[in-house]
């Protein structure tokens, strides 16, 4: 990793803390929660490589990336204001898009404000969740999955931190990045309990070394995990912001790449989206949609060899 270049932007009001490598055209990567721009470290060595500049960022909030106080300061319209201020300081009108989880989900919403600085998105894992002008985000959740759905379970400010501070961040860690439980995640109340994953492995999988999330551990010791909960706690701000949006299409060439493991594509109504004609009309230009067969939640890192190849093969032809 040490052939990774890193540096500290002005962005938005904010110090945002970017890794990168290689020159060329730019492919801007978008970690999720609870992940950070390491995440992206096989791809940006490999995407620099075949003459691209890769560059990966703590979003607002995580790793060494400055974070606001506020709740509110975690809105669709910060990041994506966070992301068009780091595609100016690039120098650059714009980027190939790679996004995973709160990434994917702010990448849409860069892709649905600001369509002329994405080229093409590869996004994992999470697919356009198109707007329901009748029910608030949280609501809608909380009649599909009830009170314990891990979302519901996420939006008290400071309750949910004090049950990870019970359990240890590296307990946090390991339980959410090896989890391979699919379905909505369910938390017991009041605890953290077993949180995402129930059979959390004494070893780790291959994927992920004991470096590797001693490295996260580090980074989420350091900041806590207020940062990427407040992302969880502006979904109805965020659909009351994008009301204008209602019935908005995604008109960006997109790749969409999920695992059949997932806990997201195994959830509710999100396969039969994905493999409906909806998730087309809604994203006219999904050139792709490809399912991993064995493949958990975090198939960027768990294929990450795969998911390059994915990204390669689908950017060089723009």
């Amino acid at each position: 990793m040490e052939e990774i270049g890193h540096r500290t932007v002005e962005v938005n009001g904010i110090k945002m803390h970017i890794a990168e490598k290689g020159e060329g055209p730019v492919v801007l990567f978008l970690h999720g929660f609870p992940e950070l721009w390491y995440s992206w470290r096989h791809h940006i060595l490999a995407l620099s490589s075949l003459g691209y500049h890769a560059v990966a960022p703590d979003l607002r909030g995580f790793g060494d990336t400055e974070a606001p106080a506020s709740v509110s300061s975690y809105t669709c319209f910060d990041i994506v204001g966070d992301l068009v201020a780091l595609i100016d300081t690039l120098g650059v009108e714009q980027v190939f898009l790679v996004a995973h989880d709160w990434g994917a989900i702010m990448g849409w919403y860069l892709c649905l404000f600001r369509p002329e600085k994405v080229k093409a998105y590869v996004c994992l894992s999470v697919p356009f969740l198109p707007r329901n002008p009748k029910v608030k985000t949280v609501d809608s959740l909380l009649a599909l999955y009830g009170e314990d759905y891990y979302i519901c379970r996420f939006q008290k400010p400071g309750e949910m931190e004090a049950q990870i501070a019970e359990v240890g961040v590296p307990y946090v860690l390991k339980n959410i990045l090896t989890t391979r439980k699919t379905g909505p995640p369910i938390f017991p109340k009041g605890e953290y309990g077993k949180g995402f994953n129930p059979d959390t492995p004494e070893t780790l999988p291959p994927w992920l070394s004991e470096q590797d999330l001693a490295y996260f551990v580090s980074k989420f010791e350091k900041t806590g995990f207020t940062g990427g909960l407040n992302y969880y706690r502006n979904f109805d701000r965020n659909w009351e912001l994008t009301a204008p949006w209602t019935g908005a299409q995604v008109k960006v060439p997109v790749k969409f790449i999920t695992g059949d493991l997932d806990m997201v594509y195994t959830s509710g109504w999100i396969k039969p989206y994905i493999h409906s004609d909806q998730f087309k009309k809604d994203v006219p230009s999904l050139e792709e949609v490809v399912i991993q067969e064995g493949v958990a939640h975090f198939n960027n890192q768990e294929t990450a060899e795969e998911i390059t190849n994915h990204i390669y093969n689908f950017i060089k032809k723009f």
